[in-house]
């Protein structure tokens, strides 16, 4: 694996433990909506990880797949929120993590409407995953915040993708790989 690759996940690896669901009670707020991404390594792989495979996949992929994940996630809350419920809601997020490193190591280019579709999907389990656990008067603001800053780790990836493939497309392979290696850790760790 690349230095570049290992440097690009690096900060996601080192983003705390997949604890990223912390009291309920204390997600009432826009910040804490907003930072609450951030802190857990499940969360950020998968979102950065989005942001890798638009980037890969240039032209429309690079807004049409942050907007899917993001419209998918906020479904999810909402119909969280709502009573619904979806199985395997934890391990989805996992999958999402190796599903996403997979992608992008393999470099596999879906049709915009197809891989539109997988990042939708994968989102949905995301938002649930809060929507579940927030409850509330504040949930809106907390989601708000939480669709900021998904939103924001998604153009981090774009980003970064788009760097790493200016250095050459094994980097951006590579770090697909970093990032279902990461994936792995974690589901053995969970």
């Amino acid at each position: 694996m690349s230095r570049s690759a290992l440097r690009f996940a690096g900060p996601a690896l080192a983003a705390g433990p997949a604890l990223a669901h912390l009291d309920p009670a204390a997600h009432g707020s826009f910040a804490a909506g907003a930072s609450h991404p951030v802190f857990g390594p499940d969360h950020v792989l998968a979102m950065v990880a989005v942001g890798l495979w638009a980037a890969l996949l240039g032209a429309r992929a690079l807004w049409a797949l942050p907007a899917a994940f993001v419209t998918a996630m906020v479904a999810g809350f909402v119909a969280a929120l709502g009573g619904l419920s979806l199985p395997a809601v934890e391990p989805m997020i996992l999958v999402s993590v190796l599903v996403l490193g997979l992608l992008t190591a393999a470099a596999l280019r879906l049709p915009l409407g197809a891989a539109a579709g997988v990042v939708g999907a994968l989102g949905l389990f995301h938002g649930h995953a809060h929507g579940a656990e927030i409850g509330g008067a504040s949930a809106l603001s907390y989601l708000a915040g939480f669709a900021v800053a998904t939103a924001l780790l998604h153009a981090a990836g774009v980003f970064g993708g788009r760097e790493l493939i200016a250095r050459g497309g094994a980097y951006l392979r590579g770090t697909g790989v970093a990032v279902m290696l990461a994936g792995s850790a974690l589901l053995v760790a969970g």
